[in-house]
């Protein structure tokens, strides 16, 4: 396995902020190849770089009846194609300490689930692939575990680390997204990364024809996230991107159209080029005279 350490240099010092995008679940190797040259078009374009994201199984699905994906070795040879045959790099998650050897051998980036941000045996293994570990604050907790999180991965021999804020628990059926997270979460002395898209879910939230449920979400508010995360200064703005976002067959109701990519994208290079979000506000509580 090739170190990670290059790419996690380029993304730390990227300005105004570097780019994880891509269709929530492989579906299959023509979609992501096409999702893939789609994506890393616009972000040329926008001047972002680019970590293209898919899953090849998605473990944590509400119902057992939901589409997972490809698996993990079918997966994978999808997402090494997309790899080579558009150079860039690839991000993907892991559920089970057994896939991360496997997985560090095509990904740039492993992600850790959200709801599996503390379990060290998975950081652990994850950490000894050597690759950039993205981890996802879980909806369950504060900001300050992610420093924990972070630290486990150093202590396993790996400094190449961030941490992503997807959202708060908000009642039984709702998250969400409090900017001080994005401030507090640099706690773990590492870049910090906001996930717009799932942090509008709305989990388990969407009731279906037949009965059942899935998760919800509320699409029309990813601009107001992502607005507020790059005003706020954040190193990294993950996002989901669909070209057919209403027959997704995963996360649908979250998936950032991508006819409208490009827009929002310029859109947020611009909040963020003017924003001083990455500064420290210097507070000077002396006595002020007029």
């Amino acid at each position: 396995m090739g170190s990670s350490a290059p790419l996690f240099d380029q993304l730390r010092a990227a300005n105004p902020f570097f780019l994880l995008a891509g269709p929530n679940v492989i579906e299959s190797e023509e979609h992501v190849l096409h999702m893939a040259k789609q994506i890393k078009t616009v972000a040329s374009k926008v001047g972002l770089p680019l970590v293209f994201k898919s899953s090849f199984d998605k473990a944590n699905r509400t119902s057992s009846k939901s589409f997972r994906g490809p698996g993990m070795v079918e997966g994978l040879k999808i997402l090494e194609k997309v790899k080579v045959a558009y150079d860039i790099p690839i991000v993907t998650d892991v559920h089970e300490t057994i896939q991360c050897e496997a997985v560090g051998r095509v990904a740039d980036i492993i992600q850790i689930p959200a709801f599996l941000c503390r379990q060290t045996d998975l950081l652990v293994a994850a950490a000894k692939t050597g690759k950039i570990i993205n981890i996802k604050k879980g909806q369950f907790c504060a900001p300050s575990v992610m420093a924990n999180s972070a630290e486990k991965i150093r202590l396993a021999g790996n400094p190449n680390v961030m941490v992503c804020e997807r959202g708060t628990m908000f009642g039984y059926n709702d998250l969400i997204v409090d900017p001080r997270n994005l401030e507090w979460m640099r706690e773990a002395n590492c870049p910090v990364v906001a996930d717009i898209t799932h942090s509008l879910q709305q989990p388990a939230g969407r009731q279906l024809d037949g009965g059942g449920v899935a998760s919800g979400g509320l699409r029309e508010l990813i601009p107001c996230i992502a607005r507020t995360a790059v005003a706020v200064g954040v190193d990294g703005i993950f996002m989901e991107v669909h070209d057919d976002p209403l027959n997704a067959p995963v996360d649908g109701p979250t998936q950032w159209p991508l006819r409208h990519l490009e827009e929002l994208l310029e859109e947020l290079v611009a909040i963020a080029r003017v924003s001083k979000g990455k500064q420290k506000f210097k507070i000077d509580l002396t006595a002020y005279r007029s």
